[in-house]
């Protein structure tokens, strides 16, 4: 594979930590910070290793100690796609591979394949929809919004997508398809009633749907658009295994709250945690009319990415996690990705 060299400038502080250290590539969720964090030799352990089962407990929330969560790469070449925003959450798209500084494990990557502006990269995306009797109230208006949005996202020469729905067990309406007819179909057909396990769905539309894209070797846009109240009230799976398994598909989470009202509750904070750790946003709307707003907002942030792919240095494929620390060198602007991976076996 022919290679692309790069040069990247390091801030002081961090040059004094890493000296004569070119660097770039994955991301932080947050606003990154002025020093590098220290290394993580051990990724957050799931609840629930393998996935929900039947005989597994029910949670509602539950989180684990430990808060860093991660993607998992395939092989020694970490493909990643993340966004760029100003202080206002808009987009900044006309970047160079200069404007980045990365470490991967604390170091430098041993060799740059590719940065590419990828504002018309080719989408795989989900759409999970809350069908629970809690938002009953809300459903037709869901049902419209998300709709509209597939007619406006999905390209039908490059892009696909499905469609699920979910009370207590998840209900796939719609498999993989580029027919937008289909897709409307298939958010049309939902209907509402029951429980409400959003942690198996989000685990089972990422092991069942999402994860295969993961192993293609072109670049993709992964996303799930995830419309819920957030509230889980029958799921075997742990909240962290639902976040984990979104990571091993390398799907970035968009979260939508169909809760309009004024405070935050329990279910908005575990939106607001998924999209964090997956490297995607949640979106709190005022009113039932701004869903539609939010999904034009999803919209344009897909079509507003950068993709890196590099060799890390001193790769072992032994399982063990290492963290990406991705920055724009011009501090006034935000990079929002993924925080690692693991080296798989």
């Amino acid at each position: 594979m022919k290679t692309v060299s790069a040069k990247f400038l390091l801030p002081c502080a961090l040059a004094a930590v890493f000296p004569f250290t070119p660097v770039l590539a994955q991301t932080t969720t947050a606003a990154p910070q002025q020093t590098p964090p220290p290394a993580q030799t051990q990724p957050a352990q799931p609840a629930q290793p393998n996935g929900p089962t039947a005989n597994s407990p029910t949670t509602n929330g539950q989180t684990p100690d430990d808060k860093q969560y991660t993607i998992t790469a395939a092989a020694n070449e970490v493909d990643l796609v993340f966004t760029v925003t100003d202080k206002h959450g808009r987009f900044i798209k006309d970047l160079k591979q200069s404007d980045f500084a990365l470490l991967d494990d604390q170091k430098a990557p041993a060799q740059i394949f590719s940065f590419t502006q990828q504002t018309n990269l080719p989408l795989r995306v989900g759409i999970v929809i809350d069908t629970s009797t809690s938002i009953r109230q809300r459903f037709e208006f869901e049902q419209q919004a998300a709709s509209e949005f597939l007619f406006k996202i999905v390209r039908p020469q490059s892009d696909k997508a499905f469609v699920m729905g979910f009370d207590v067990t998840p209900d796939y309406k719609q498999d993989w398809t580029n027919n937008l007819d289909l897709l409307n179909g298939g958010i049309n057909s939902l209907r509402s009633g029951g429980g409400t396990a959003l942690f198996d769905a989000v685990y089972s539309a990422c092991r069942d749907k999402l994860l295969d894209f993961s192993r293609e070797r072109e670049p993709v846009r992964r996303a799930m658009v995830l419309v819920s109240d957030g509230d889980d009230n029958q799921s075997h799976a742990y909240l962290d295994d639902a976040i984990k398994e979104c990571q091993r598909a390398q799907t970035i989470v968009y979260a939508i709250s169909t809760n309009v009202s004024p405070s935050r509750d329990r279910g908005d904070d575990t939106l607001q945690r998924i999209a964090e750790a997956t490297g995607g946003r949640a979106f709190f709307p005022k009113r039932l009319e701004d869903i539609s707003l939010n999904f034009a907002d999803i919209e344009d942030e897909l079509r507003s990415q950068y993709a890196l792919v590099y060799k890390p240095a001193d790769f072992t494929p032994n399982g063990a996690f290492r963290t990406i620390y991705l920055f724009c060198l011009d501090r006034r602007y935000t990079v929002r990705a993924s925080k690692g991976y693991f080296a798989t076996k």
